[in-house]
């Protein structure tokens, strides 16, 4: 069997030009990009999880960065956390956050987001609607299993806990991500030499 290998194009970071300063400095707005939006965030009382704009950032820094710059990003994002800067949702930080499976699951989402705007998918709404969604449940994936083990719940309940009450603000999240970027780049074409 013969993969086909999609060529990689670039990502709005790479319009800029690239050079290690300004992947580093990417890495670091990307970072303070989802600690910013975090903080716009909704205590619900009944689950430990806030709704937050944190998968949005997450997301659109993703598809802005490319997928290693934007992982890097994330775990830049969980280290100063982890230390202790109030970065996470809420000004929450360290170790004993409930919700630390759902800020790992940053680094993939942020990953998967980036890879596939470096195959274009990006520069179309319907490529980027199931990149996003896709990139959205990676969260979840990683994040209920682990709200689960930390909060002493069932799967059962961190379901109904991590999950449930957040699938209509993610679907506007993914769905705000995803008009977003091809109309970016609409845009972006408009002024690009030809």
């Amino acid at each position: 069997m013969t993969v086909i290998a999609t060529p990689a194009v670039p990502v709005l970071a790479d319009l800029l030009g690239r050079s290690r300063v300004k992947d580093a400095v990417g890495i670091v707005l990307g970072a303070a990009w989802v600690a910013a939006l975090g903080q716009v965030s909704i205590p619900l009382g009944f689950t430990p999880v806030p709704l937050s704009l944190g998968t949005f950032a997450v997301l659109t820094a993703g598809t802005v960065l490319g997928a290693r710059r934007a992982a890097l990003s994330m775990v830049l994002f969980l280290v100063v956390g982890l230390a202790g800067a109030p970065v996470f949702a809420g000004g929450a930080h360290g170790v004993g956050v409930p919700t630390l499976g759902y800020l790992v699951g940053y680094v993939a989402a942020a990953a998967l987001a980036g890879w596939a705007a470096a195959r274009g998918a990006d520069r179309k709404v319907a490529p980027s609607l199931g990149v996003m969604a896709a990139a959205s449940a990676t969260v979840y994936v990683l994040g209920v299993p682990y709200l689960a083990w930390a909060a002493g719940l069932s799967l059962r309940q961190a379901l109904v806990a991590g999950l449930v009450p957040f699938l209509v603000g993610d679907a506007i999240k993914v769905v705000a991500a995803s008009a977003l970027f091809p109309t970016a780049w609409k845009l972006i074409g408009r002024h690009l030499p030809h």
